[in-house]
């Protein structure tokens, strides 16, 4: 389930990537589909582990384009350990949230990007993500969950004061808003409510079968729930990524 457009995002074959937060690896693995030179990055050893593995297992069965790379690493998004305008790309998604330092991980992961790069920066709706703290405290206040509620306007000002220009926005997962609100509800540790189980149910065969009739109800509803804002951005300056 990716949230961010990679067309829109302009990836091309040999551009260097990072993903930050990378977690289960779902846009780094679409990084590497594309072709793209891509660093898989998180905090959780257990889960880059996980995508290495993935990483090989695409390259045998032959889903990635021919040069293209990919590794995974361990550590820091505070404090990146890499040299000032190393990618051409830069993802973020799902992150900032949950990071005290909102303003510290920004400017790495700008300091990161080449000028011309471009960068992916998702976080929770203001919105959907508001109706999900009225109902649940729980849904927040676990370690390391969301220590903030972004306004869209908030976040555009903290990444343009960061040197980066604002390309355009979008929204995404619609339809996974009201799935967390029947959580929130219910108990966010009720694994057995028939109503989430069976919401549960309808999203797994939406990832897996694309029809037609939930594809079409989520594009149009996006703009009304979409669960997650997207921001697409540009570091000014001469093009870093390869032609």
């Amino acid at each position: 389930m990716l949230t961010v457009d990679f067309d829109r995002l302009g990836v091309r074959p040999g551009c260097r990537a990072i993903d930050i937060g990378a977690g289960a690896g779902r846009h780094s693995f679409e990084l590497y589909r594309r072709g793209a030179d891509v660093v898989a990055f998180d905090r959780s050893a257990d889960d880059m582990k996980a995508v290495a593995d993935m990483f090989v297992a695409m390259e045998l069965e032959g889903q990635v384009p021919e040069g293209a790379l990919a590794r995974a690493e361990v550590g820091d998004a505070l404090a990146l350990p890499y040299a000032d305008e190393t990618f051409d790309v830069v993802m973020i998604s799902e992150v900032l949230e949950h990071v005290p330092e909102d303003d510290r991980a920004i400017a790495e992961f700008v300091r990161v990007l080449k000028p011309g790069g471009v960068a992916a920066v998702t976080v929770p709706r203001w919105l959907p993500e508001k109706i999900c703290w009225a109902l649940s405290d729980a849904y927040h206040e676990v370690e390391g969950g969301h220590v903030r509620i972004y306004k869209a306007d908030e976040l555009a000002t903290k990444l343009v004061a960061a040197g980066l220009t604002v390309r355009g926005t979008d929204h995404a997962h619609a339809l996974h808003s009201p799935y967390w609100w029947l959580k929130c509800a219910v108990g966010v540790d009720n694994e057995q409510n028939p109503l989430t189980k069976a919401y549960h149910k309808m999203l797994v065969w939406d990832l897996m079968e694309g029809p037609w009739l939930t594809r079409t109800a989520e594009k149009l509803l996006d703009p009304v729930i979409g669960k997650s804002v997207v921001f697409y951005l540009e570091k000014p300056g001469a093009s870093g990524a390869p032609q």
